[in-house]
């Protein structure tokens, strides 16, 4: 696997990044999807040495810096976030590339700061979840509900790495080396076995979700050129019939349907790099 330089962003809080392949040509700022880390984003770097990845953590995932108390997370929040990702790209992002959480963020991010985001590829999504008019006041009960539930909850135990890595396949339709590389930075000793190091409010349910009009009015105020790279098992957040309606509010976007689930990125990584290359 690709060496990989760590570095520090000062932000909210102080995140952290991994520099692959570095001093390549094209500068490419990598975001992870939710609770995954910068290790997302290592197979596609050994296939694609012509990249230099900056892969950022968001905050309370990796080695990043947890949220201060009674902070929560928010998809606009995580846009400081890339903007502090953007600092380390000392000569500039030729492109900006999200999977999943990343995709979403990177979504907003380009609609909001369109003169920062020359170029995007997003894989497997394309803006956020969005909320059905008549779920809202559900939502909003669930995600106090939780917040107030979490201080009561323990944390889930491991006895081994191995074990970690068993519960993340039991979650995700991934192949097993890819579930090994996120969660053995996922972790962190507590007592005689291990924990997630993740934040645990990033497990709170959202309160509150934009409407599908208000995404695609983010995502028709994108300027740059978007490559889609999409799964041909969709997950149930992000079907083909939400992808189709979205991607049509773009100005210039391709898309490329590839085979393989969620973490396509990392299960097959030549697959991946190879329309990137292309699309660059």
């Amino acid at each position: 696997m690709s060496h990989a330089q760590e570095l520090r962003a000062t932000g909210r809080v102080e995140l952290t990044a991994l520099r692959f392949n570095r001093g390549a040509g094209l500068k490419v700022l990598a975001l992870h999807g939710w609770l995954d880390n910068a290790m997302s984003f290592a197979p596609l770097a050994a296939a694609w040495p012509e990249a230099e990845i900056t892969a950022l953590e968001f905050a309370g995932h990796g080695h990043s810096q947890h949220l201060p108390p009674g902070a929560w997370y928010h998809l606009i929040d995580y846009l400081d976030d890339i903007s502090a990702g953007m600092t380390l790209m000392t000569e500039g992002c030729d492109l900006l590339l999200g999977h999943s959480l990343g995709g979403a963020s990177a979504t907003a991010f380009a609609a909001a700061r369109p003169a920062q985001v020359p170029r995007m590829a997003l894989i497997e999504a394309l803006g956020p979840i969005a909320y059905a008019p008549e779920v809202a006041t559900q939502a909003l009960r669930t995600g106090l509900d939780e917040r107030a539930a979490l201080a009561s909850k323990q944390l889930r135990l491991f006895e081994s790495i191995e074990q970690a890595v068993a519960a993340r396949l039991a979650a995700n339709r991934m192949q097993p080396e890819s579930a090994r590389l996120l969660v053995e930075r996922s972790l962190r000793v507590a007592g005689e076995g291990w924990c997630w190091a993740s934040d645990p409010r990033l497990r709170v349910a959202n309160p509150l979700r934009l409407s599908e009009a208000a995404i695609q009015n983010w995502i028709a105020a994108i300027e740059c050129k978007v490559c889609l790279i999409a799964a041909d098992h969709p997950p149930p957040y992000f079907t083909e019939a939400t992808r189709q309606s979205r991607i049509a509010c773009l100005r210039d976007s391709e898309q490329h349907i590839l085979p393989g689930h969620h973490h396509l990125h990392m299960d097959d990584p030549q697959a991946v790099a190879a329309v990137l290359k292309q699309f660059v």
